[in-house]
């Protein structure tokens, strides 16, 4: 016996609690029919349900010849060859009608509960059990899977593990969408600090601060600011010492470049630079190295990659020195002293430049180029007024993520 039970309980074998245990098989010359009796593939049998996505089907006809793998209401279908072997659902009450190809194994228990056999299949316990065979496609024989050993409880007392098993479950489940619904009211709440930064809300005005009209023409007495009296159709009102930009007048996007994959290394070598790639986005990155002479885009510490593309359109990155491919763009500042770079990396993470991405973005592959920002504004505090805001920011996230980790 692999372990003692209570008493009551008794070890017995799946052949002996089944009165089927079989695979199906598919029919011939894979003679499916448009619509039809459900036909079960591996794919279609997941743990927690039957998946109906990509679901093939048989006639009538063929059903009757395949009677042998008609599947019931309370079944179990285990999946017994390939990459899912082992995965497992219960057939639901409600069942009509169906049938099994060859890759999944029914299994009709008698005066067994069907969630209690399921709770057993899913165990650590079944998974160490099997007798797997097979060098190429992995598969669990009838006769292996028939002498598994059963731990048996008392019919009643299946029935109260099904329901405690069932109540511990709902309490993760309940758990899991806490966290979920967590996690979002906190991008919410950093979101939210955010609009407030851009309005002007955040933290409050100092009159003696120069204003940003007054920076901007110091810096270049040819340009022509945006302002709430030139310019209609501008996204929001501002404090009066801030001032509308352009994106494209203030900062320049400068696409990325990457060698041949073959120049790429796992380690850091002499002379070899950190590549960032769009697919090392996330808390643990993994680095990828070039050789430096090949690195034509670099990156210095704190400079903002934008990620262009893919999955990870509108990440803001702050990247290390290094260099950047052609997932990425990086932000070239044209004017010293009219931005505080800590304060454009939140503009970026702020919904003025995330709301443009989604007009922007043909495809998730096309992303965007620099001028599809022609008609992007962004409003600029005094130069002094965006430290502070900046300072305010972190203050708030620091808030949030020390009340995140104490939950």
């Amino acid at each position: 016996m692999p372990f003692e039970v209570p008493s009551g309980w008794v070890w017995t074998t799946i052949e002996e609690i089944c009165s089927k245990i079989g695979s199906g098989s598919t029919p011939r010359g894979s003679n499916y029919s448009a619509n039809g009796i459900p036909f079960f593939r591996s794919q279609n049998v997941y743990n927690d349900r039957l998946v109906y996505d990509d679901i093939k089907y048989i006639s009538e006809e063929v059903h009757q010849k395949m009677k042998g793998t008609e599947v019931l209401a309370n079944d179990l279908l285990l999946n017994i060859t390939g990459g899912s072997l082992g995965r497992c659902a219960v057939v639901p009450t409600d069942f009509n009608c169906g049938n099994v190809s060859q890759h999944v194994c029914i299994m009709r228990s008698v005066l067994v509960e069907p969630e209690y056999f399921h709770a057993l299949v899913l165990s650590s316990f079944f998974a160490k059990s099997m007798k797997i065979t097979g060098s190429g496609r992995e598969g669990l024989p009838k006769y292996n899977l028939e002498q598994m050993g059963f731990p048996l409880p008392p019919l009643a007392e299946q029935q109260r593990i099904v329901a405690e098993i069932e109540r511990w479950f709902a309490l993760i489940d309940r758990t899991e969408q806490d966290k979920t619904d967590l996690q979002t009211f906190i991008a919410q709440t950093k979101s939210k600090v955010l609009d407030l930064a851009i309005h002007g809300k955040l933290v409050p005005q100092d009159p003696t601060d120069e204003p940003a009209i007054e920076l901007l023409k110091r810096i270049n007495p040819d340009f022509t600011p945006c302002d709430n009296g030139h310019y209609e159709n501008l996204p929001f009102p501002i404090p009066r010492n801030w001032a509308w930009v352009r994106h494209n007048d203030i900062l320049e996007i400068s696409g990325g470049a990457q060698p041949a994959k073959l120049h790429f290394s796992s380690e850091l070598h002499p002379n070899y630079i950190r590549l960032y790639q769009i697919r090392d986005y996330g808390d643990n990155p993994c680095p990828v190295y070039i050789p430096l002479e090949m690195a034509s885009k670099r990156t210095q510490r704190g400079d903002i990659l934008l990620a262009r593309y893919g999955g990870s359109l509108g990440k803001v990155f702050r990247a290390e020195d290094g260099a950047y491919n052609v997932a990425m763009a990086k932000i070239i500042f044209k004017y010293d002293s009219l931005l505080d770079i800590d304060f454009a990396y939140y503009l970026y993470l702020s919904k003025l430049y995330q709301g443009k991405l989604q007009e922007v973005s043909r495809t998730a592959q096309a992303g965007f180029n620099a001028n599809d920002f022609n008609d992007l504004y962004f409003p600029i505090p005094p130069l002094h007024e965006q430290r502070r805001i900046v300072e305010k920011i972190r203050t708030v996230y620091h808030v949030i993520d020390k009340i995140t980790e104490e939950l």
